[in-house]
């Protein structure tokens, strides 16, 4: 099965972080996605499961989404199982 065929088309927005390219979120899903840097250029794009609409705005809303992610989604694996879903070919939307 191909994950990335089946996986929810979602638009990335990029942010400022320095760990942190672009994020996004299907709510109908509850899908984050997040694009992180690699040497100083957005690469891989992630999907984590099970991330609500709340924890989202949450996560969008954090003085530092870097410190937030690896506060909240990342060490919680077994609640937000992810996904690479490898380096998308579209360009971001740019950052608000």
């Amino acid at each position: 099965m191909n994950t990335a065929a089946a996986a929810p088309q979602i638009t990335l927005q990029a942010i400022q972080s320095s760990q942190i390219a672009a994020i996004g979120h299907c709510p109908a899903t509850e899908t984050l996605a997040v694009q992180f840097f690699r040497k100083g250029a957005p690469a891989d794009v992630y999907h984590y499961a099970n991330v609500t609409a709340t924890e989202y705005a949450a996560f969008a809303g954090a003085e530092s989404i870097g410190k937030h992610f690896y506060a909240h989604i990342k060490p919680h694996a077994d609640k937000h199982p992810y996904t690479n879903m490898g380096t998308p070919a579209i360009e971001l939307v740019p950052a608000a």
